[in-house]
């Protein structure tokens, strides 16, 4: 499975990529029909509280992309968020079939 990171407009660091990584991981050992991920990072007007915005794009095989975008005061607890959306949403998908 292909997991990519994008920081926009800044350096992602060793510790915040490790830790995408690790989660997505988890997700996906949840989930097996998921086949990539994409996730994006922004830093929204940097001067103001609740920043970071985080888009995460989860894509399943025979299915529309499942997508979740948060923000948040920390990188990590705006992934964090996503991806619990991300999970209720693959939640939905299994139950339908």
């Amino acid at each position: 499975m292909e997991v990519r990171i994008q920081a926009i407009h800044f350096e992602i660091s060793e510790r915040l990529e490790s830790f995408i990584n690790k989660k997505i991981d988890k997700l996906v050992r949840r989930n097996e029909n998921v086949v990539g991920a994409d996730v994006n990072l922004r830093v929204i007007k940097p001067e103001t509280a609740m920043n970071k915005e985080v888009i995460i794009k989860i894509a399943v095989p025979q299915h529309e992309d499942v997508v979740a975008t948060k923000v948040a005061d920390s990188f990590e607890e705006a992934v964090d968020l996503a991806l619990e959306a991300i999970d209720r949403q693959l939640e939905k998908l299994k139950q339908k079939k």
